[in-house]
């Protein structure tokens, strides 16, 4: 496929629901997949540039097996909300 000047073509292995958000996205929007793939990657590559690390949240985490369990075990029985959690809810709220 011939490029444009200043233009160089890229390889990359995705997931399959990557791909599937890709084209959905192309399809509803009427976008090229290298047009939508260029916003995105540049969109990406300046936040990491821009914002601090530990604001920066990866698309997949990965857990051990203790993490896991407690994280888990968290959902299923969550402890009573901090004064300081029931202070910031309550400004969400407009109180």
């Amino acid at each position: 496929m011939a490029t444009k000047a200043g233009e160089i073509q890229i390889s990359a292995v995705v997931s399959k629901s990557t791909k599937d958000m890709l084209e959905a996205m192309v399809k509803s929007r009427g976008l090229k997949k290298g047009y939508l793939v260029e916003e995105a990657l540049r969109h990406h590559l300046h936040a990491l540039l821009e914002l601090p690390d530990d604001i920066i949240i990866p698309s997949t985490l990965v857990l051990t097996k203790a993490s896991f369990e407690k994280v888990v075990r968290e959902i299923e029985s969550p402890g009573a909300p901090t004064p300081a959690l029931r202070k910031l809810m309550s400004k969400r709220r407009g109180r």
